[in-house]
C-alpha cells in the first residue's frame, strides 16, 4: 500500500517479510559503483531488524522504501526509544537506515513520511541517523569517503549531508573515528603516572567460563562511565547479553581487558576484529561457500585490523589523575594480543568531538582522526533545524 507519492516517487511501508527483504537490499543499488562499501551479511541484517532484537523491547519503529517506476531507490526508518524518553523527557524520535539515490525528491519523500510518523507518535524533534539506537550505528559519514568503514561503522555517499540539510536539519554533534598502531610509544608523563599507581592496578583478560557475569560487569561499567555523555541511553541486560552472544565467539579472550583498582573492577576495553575485512567480497551471502570462507578468514588468517568499540572508566574516576591512567592502561594492555596476531592499525570509534580528555589520550599515543560522522536534529514543530 502506498502511503505517499511525490514527483513520481512512491513510499511504501515495510510491513512483511517481502518488503523487509526489499528494504535490506536497497544499499546494493546505491553503492553498486562504490569500491569502499562493504555489503552487510543479509542474515545478520534480518536478525537485527527482527522482533527478536532486544532493542524492540523498549522501542517501536517503522520503515519505508522509496520506489520510482517500481524500482527501489531509497529507504528510511523512524524509531522511538522509550528509555531515551524516560531519561530526557524531550519528545525526541529518531531516523536511521537512510539510503537514497542522488535525487532531492526521493530524500524529501522519505523524510516527509518518517517525520509524519514521528509527529503522529507525539514527537517534536527528529534526530539521526541512528540505526537503530545510540548504542548501535550512529551518525552520517561526512569526511573521508575513500576508505572502507570498520565493523559496525557507517558508510555514505558524499551527497547525503547536503540532501539532509536542505530538508531543514542542522548538525548537532560530530563523532570521530581515530586510527592508531597498537605498537605506540607512550608519553613519559603517562608512563610515570602508571608506574606510581601500578601496584594498585591489575589488568586481566575475559574469564570466558564466567561470561555471563563478565558481560554484566562490563555493562555496569559502561552504563556508569557513559552516563553523562550526550544522548546516552543505557544498555539493558538483555541487549548486552545479545551483543555478547553475537560477538564473543569472534573475540579472543585477551582482546577484552578489565582493569581492577585495589581489587575492584573499574575499567574495561573491547577490541573487535574488523570483520569487514572478512566479509567484503561475500556480497552479503554466506551460502553456498561464504560460511567456509568467513570461518577460515576469522579463525586461521584473522583480520589484520580491529576496532575498539566498547571502553569505559567508572564515572567517579573521570576527573582524577587515575581516570586517564586507567584509560591508557586498558589500551596498552591490548598490545600483547595485537602483537601475537600480527595486527596492524586499530580504529577507536566513535569519540565525541568535544570529549577532549579522551581525544588527548588517543592523540598522545599517535592516534589521528580518519573519519568524521555527524548527527542531525530538526524541530518537527517549526520544520527548522535547531541546536541543543
Amino acid at each position: 500500500m502506498n502511503v505517499s507519492k511525490s514527483a513520481n516517487v512512491s513510499i511504501e511501508p515495510v510491513s512483511d517479510k517481502r518488503s523487509l527483504k526489499t528494504f535490506i537490499r536497497v544499499p546494493w543499488s546505491i553503492y553498486a559503483e562504490d569500491p569502499c562499501w562493504v555489503p552487510p551479511l543479509i542474515m545478520e541484517r534480518k536478525q537485527s531488524l527482527s522482533a527478536r532484537n532486544p532493542f524492540f523491547r523498549h522501542a517501536r519503529w517503522q520503515a519505508w522504501v522509496a520506489l520510482q517506476n517500481d524500482r527501489p531507490v531509497g529507504r528510511i526508518s523512524a524509531q522511538i526509544d522509550e528509555l531515551h524518553l524516560e531519561r530526557y523527557q524531550d519528545a525526541t524520535g529518531f531516523f536511521g537506515c537512510l539510503e537514497a539515490v542522488d535525487d532531492p525528491a526521493v530524500f524529501a519523500a522519505l523524510f516527509d513520511v518518517a517525520e509524519s510518523w514521528l509527529r503522529d507518535q507525539g514527537m517534536t524533534r527528529a534526530r539521526g541517523p541512528f540505526s537503530l539506537s545510540v548504542n548501535q550505528e550512529v551518525g552520517l559519514l561526512v569526511d573521508n569517503f575513500d576508505t572502507p568503514p570498520f565493523l559496525m561503522m557507517g558508510h555514505a555517499p558524499p551527497y547525503y549531508g547536503a540532501a539532509i540539510e536542505r530538508l531543514g536539519y542542522t548538525g548537532v554533534k560530530d563523532l570521530l573515528a581515530y586510527q592508531m598502531t597498537p605498537q605506540f610509544e607512550a608519553p613519559k608523563v603517562m608512563e610515570a603516572l602508571c608506574a606510581r599507581i601500578g601496584k594498585r592496578v591489575r589488568m586481566r583478560s575475559l574469564r570466558r567460563k564466567d561470561k555471563h557475569a563478565e558481560l554484566e560487569l562490563m555493562r555496569d561499567i559502561f552504563n556508569d562511565a557513559w552516563s553523562d555523555n550526550w544522548s546516552f541511553t543505557p544498555f539493558t541486560e538483555e541487549e548486552f547479553r545479545h551483543i555478547g552472544q553475537e560477538l564473543l565467539p569472534l573475540i579472543p579472550d585477551d582482546f577484552i581487558q578489565i582493569a581492577e583498582l585495589d581489587g575492584e573492577p573499574v575499567a574495561f576495553i573491547v577490541l573487535m576484529p574488523n570483520v569487514n575485512e572478512a566479509i567484503a567480497d561475500l556480497n552479503g551471502r554466506l551460502l553456498p561457500f561464504g560460511w567456509a570462507r568467513l570461518l577460515w578468514r576469522l579463525k586461521v588468517r584473522f583480520p589484520k585490523t580491529g576496532r575498539v568499540s566498547l571502553m569505559g572508566v567508572r564515572r567517579h574516576l573521570h576527573h582524577t589523575r587515575l581516570g586517564p591512567a586507567l584509560a591508557f592502561m586498558t589500551i596498552r594492555a591490548l598490545h600483547p594480543a595485537t602483537l601475537r596476531l600480527d595486527m596492524g592499525d586499530v580504529e577507536l570509534s566513535w569519540i565525541l568531538e568535544d570529549n577532549h580528555g579522551m581525544r588527548g589520550i588517543i592523540e598522545s599515543l599517535g592516534g589521528h582522526v580518519t573519519k568524521r560522522y555527524r548527527v542531525y536534529d530538526k524541530n518537527l514543530a517549526s520544520g527548522a533545524g535547531i541546536d541543543v
